[in-house]
């Protein structure tokens, strides 16, 4: 694997658990105050730039977001993929 790879795998997986806290955040509440309003501010941050254009390109299914869903697995794609080079 070369470090190239490397650092595509941990930004991938990087953005997964960011995308991981943002659903986590959507379940329990979007707190407004604290560090845990920070945390969520910086997740929305990191991955609404990633997740609008797939939400924009979705329908709407009876209020289900599924681009966190898709992102992942295209981000899980990309990892499994870099681990070939």
């Amino acid at each position: 694997m070369t470090p190239l790879a490397g650092v595509i795998q941990l930004l991938c997986y990087a953005l997964i658990v960011a995308i991981f806290v943002r659903v986590a955040f959507s379940w329990i509440g979007n707190p407004s105050r604290g560090r845990s309003g920070q945390l969520y501010e910086l997740t929305f941050k990191i991955t609404e730039p990633i997740l609008r254009p797939i939400r924009n390109l979705l329908p709407m299914g009876a209020g289900m977001d599924f681009s966190p869903m898709i992102v992942s697995f295209v981000l899980f794609g990309i990892i499994s993929y870099s681990r070939n080079l």
